[in-house]
């Protein structure tokens, strides 16, 4: 049986779930079986902070139920890699951001990257997660295309042009080598023209669902054969004794109030 994987588009609405197929699943691994699933339960866009930690804990329950379903792997799919690094306390599975997966992998295609994002709130948090989960010294910067997620799936396409026009410009303003896409719903536009276009790109574009897709692969393969396993010692140690009971107790309440339990 091969790889399964959870790409989980993170809002309580289904609009953004095509679009990600579309220039996703052609892209998956001949041995990978990708779903994509939508939350319920959850704000529809996380362009407000308050929206986000809403979201999370949507996301974390997902995450641990993805695992009981047998899935090998988990992609949190946006850019805030929302939820992430606290669901790597709660399961065995790896679980992708997609933000953190492309700076990560970024030096493979250039010495130095811009991340261009969706809006003017994004950049600060975009530059606090690169001093955690980049290579700072390497990130010239974080711009945005001021587009708001609930607006790009109405015009793909401009959403794709701008994204062009502005990665043309932050390349030549920051003088660096790439362009990472801060924006999963960015990155699924631009995608979409690529794939409809016959002409090679010029510029050095990164696609952080793409590169998410693939280091979850990739950690999946270890993880089936015994080879991953997230250390417990510290960042991602498990509830265990009676915190692991408050754990229990407290998952249950928080799904109960979120409509996750029947």
């Amino acid at each position: 049986m091969g790889r399964r994987i959870e790409f989980i588009n993170p809002f309580g609405t289904e609009v953004y779930d095509r679009l990600i197929a579309e220039t996703l699943l052609p892209c998956a691994g001949a041995e990978t079986q990708v779903t994509i699933r939508h939350l319920r339960g959850a704000p529809p866009d996380i362009d407000y902070y308050y929206n986000k930690h809403l979201m999370e804990t949507v996301v974390f329950e997902r995450v641990m139920q993805a695992e009981e379903e047998g899935f090998d792997a988990v992609i949190v799919g946006c850019c805030y890699d929302p939820g992430v690094r606290v669901a790597r306390e709660l399961v065995d599975i790896p679980v992708i951001g997609p933000l953190e997966a492309a700076m990560q992998m970024a030096s493979y295609f250039g010495h130095s990257y811009t991340i261009v994002t969706d809006h003017h709130k994004a950049v600060p948090y975009l530059e606090d997660m690169v001093k955690i989960g980049g290579a700072p010294g390497n990130c010239r910067g974080v711009r945005c295309i001021d587009w708001w997620v609930k607006d790009m799936v109405l015009d793909p396409d401009a959403v794709a042009r701008d994204t062009i026009e502005v990665a043309r410009r932050v390349l030549a303003e920051t003088r660096a080598e790439a362009i990472v896409m801060g924006c999963t719903i960015i990155a699924a536009c631009h995608q979409r023209q690529v794939m409809r276009s016959n002409a090679a790109p010029d510029l050095v574009i990164l696609n952080p669902n793409l590169l998410a897709l693939k280091m979850a692969e990739s950690l999946a393969d270890l993880k089936r054969q015994g080879l991953y396993a997230p250390a417990r010692s510290g960042f991602y140690e498990k509830p265990k004794g009676h915190y692991r009971e408050q754990f229990l107790q407290q998952r249950e309440r928080t799904a109960q109030a979120l409509g996750l339990r029947a």
